[in-house]
């Protein structure tokens, strides 16, 4: 099952993503690489211009010799951008400086940027599920009222977040008998797991493990049906 942080059931799913607007494009309110991408050549510059001094430390010998540490587990190191750096004269600590500016400045958009596209794509299937635009607000209107009336807040806010967890709540709305109590959030259905503890466990909304979420996944399948 495909997890993202927005809410499908809200119409406005880019502004939950904290992005500058500096990086948006002002009409279309989308993030622009080209403005990402200005931005990170200006950093660039920035630093090339606090270049080594004749006084200051000296580059390695060779971009090899750069020892640095990687501040984001998502990151790797760029052979080219520390040839580049090497070529400037840029110091160790200097060239680890950039990494620690793009961990911080630039990982933060980037992830947003997946995040965004994970959502469009999960609104796209949804679109085609309730026969476009026009119908899948109403449906998505009445659903968001249904579970706020029927659900502990915390499982509407993990069901809202994906096309199957969306689905689900359909489901369940068209059934017009939740097996989901707001007073305790417990999912009490014969032969499957207490599915609101599970939806609580890190490993369901804070580390998406597959094999956890598809546990909750079949749950509300055997619920309310696969179909």
């Amino acid at each position: 099952m495909t997890m993202t942080q927005d809410n499908l059931l809200t119409e406005e799913n880019e502004g939950a993503i904290a992005v500058p607007d500096k990086f948006r494009d002002a009409e279309t309110g989308k993030i622009s690489l080209d403005r990402l991408l200005q931005s990170y050549q200006e950093l660039e510059r920035k630093l090339s211009s606090n270049a080594a001094s004749p006084n200051s430390l000296s580059a390695p010998a060779t971009p090899d010799d750069y020892n640095i540490t990687l501040p984001n587990p998502m990151m790797e190191m760029d052979a080219e951008v520390n040839q580049r750096l090497h070529a400037k004269g840029f110091t160790e600590e200097q060239v680890q400086e950039v990494y620690n500016l793009a961990a911080e400045k630039l990982m933060p958009v980037m992830s947003a940027m997946v995040q965004e596209y994970e959502a469009d794509k999960e609104i796209e299937r949804l679109l085609a599920e309730f026969g476009g635009e026009e119908k899948w607000a109403e449906m998505s209107r009445q659903m968001l009222a249904f579970g706020q009336k029927n659900l502990a807040p915390n499982v509407l806010e993990n069901l809202a977040t994906s096309y199957d967890g969306v689905m689900a709540l359909y489901k369940m709305m068209k059934s017009e008998e939740p097996n989901m109590s707001v007073r305790d959030g417990t999912v009490k259905a014969e032969g499957t797991d207490d599915l609101n503890a599970m939806m609580r466990d890190p490993r369901y909304w804070r580390e998406k493990d597959p094999v956890f979420v598809s546990k909750v996944t079949n749950g509300f399948k055997k619920i309310y049906g696969s179909k």
